[in-house]
């Protein structure tokens, strides 16, 4: 019988040396499993050991300890049978420019082992299920963005993975088009059975089209389960965010917040620089108070009485439901994009 976990992660870990010749643990004996058909979300802030985790599953980096098993072969001691049953589309497209749609599809199918036949017949099925058969004949360089990463995602279906790793796959699409990639996703799932691994910055995208979501910091999954499932983790609280334009905020006023109103569990100060042209000088163009409270609405008036008190000049007030871009803020105690 075929087990139902696609996917199983045991005490994986990494560790790295340092430019002094330390160790530097990048990851801390990850485990998790990722059942067959599933959409699976990664999420993790720059540095949480998300990109490690992934490289090691892929079997694009040895761990110094632990193993992961892709459809019950080993990354170490199966590395090719492994890798058989992935599939990658990596966030950078990475296709010929000069050769069409098809021809990228042709060679890239060759490198898998498909030939004659075989392989023109299963181009024919990924440029009808990527919707480009009008275009498969032009040019990757006169594609737009969107219509880039839709190849990218054929390629890396060609071999008929059962797991497929998706990095990023919306990144520097125009809306209708990363709707048009997102719709792809849930049809990987729906219309094929293929277990999805997906990585992406955006949380209503990874919101919408998971089944589970994992969240990693400081190289450790800190929490897993259904959007719902990690709501409940926080006592689904509300999300305040008070924007405060350029003006600092003291940790004794965050404090104050939590200290003094009745509901509110946490209150982080972001500030936001960019780097001004070629003088390389940072200029700080807005910051951000984020205060996570039960019953938000109910707190506001006295969150604003004391920010008035302190003189904290308060641009603008949003208050948001329980989402995941709560819950992962909640956890890490920082933005995704940190």
């Amino acid at each position: 019988m075929q087990s139902q976990v696609m996917v199983e992660v045991r005490d994986l870990a990494k560790t790295f040396k340092g430019k002094n010749g330390d160790d530097i643990q990048a990851v801390k004996g990850v485990q998790l499993d990722i059942r067959r058909g599933e959409i699976y979300s990664l999420l993790g802030p720059n540095g949480a050991g998300k990109t490690t985790t992934i490289s090691m599953i892929s079997g694009l980096l040895a761990p110094t300890r632990g193993d992961a098993r892709i459809g019950g072969h080993s990354i170490t001691r199966e590395p090719l049978q492994a890798k058989q049953l992935l599939g990658v589309v990596p966030q950078e497209i990475a296709l010929y420019p000069t050769l069409s749609a098809r021809q990228n599809l042709d060679f890239f199918g060759k490198m898998y082992g498909l030939t004659g036949t075989e392989l023109s017949r299963r181009v024919d099925e990924i440029v009808d299920f990527i919707d480009l058969r009008e275009r498969q004949n032009d040019r990757i360089e006169t594609f737009s963005g969107g219509m880039k990463r839709r190849v990218n995602i054929g390629v890396g279906l060609l071999h008929k993975p059962q797991l497929i790793y998706m990095d990023e796959p919306t990144v520097g699409i125009d809306p209708q088009n990363r709707r048009r990639v997102l719709d792809t996703v849930q049809r990987l799932q729906q219309e094929m059975g293929m277990t999805v691994l997906y990585t992406s910055h955006l949380m209503e995208e990874v919101q919408e089209i998971s089944d589970r979501i994992a969240i990693i910091d400081h190289g450790e999954i800190i929490a897993e389960g259904t959007l719902g499932e990690l709501i409940q983790q926080i006592g689904e609280e509300d999300r305040l965010t008070f924007k405060v334009g350029t003006q600092s905020v003291p940790d004794a006023l965050l404090a104050q917040f939590k200290q003094e109103v009745e509901g509110v569990t946490s209150a982080v100060y972001e500030r936001h620089d960019v780097t001004n042209g070629e003088s390389e000088t940072l200029a700080q163009v807005d910051g951000i108070v984020t205060i996570m409270a039960k019953r938000g609405r109910k707190a506001l008036p006295d969150l604003l009485r004391i920010a008035d008190d302190a003189e904290l000049d308060v641009l603008s007030v949003e208050v948001r439901e329980p989402d995941l871009e709560g819950v992962f803020l909640h956890l890490t105690g920082r933005a995704l994009r940190d």
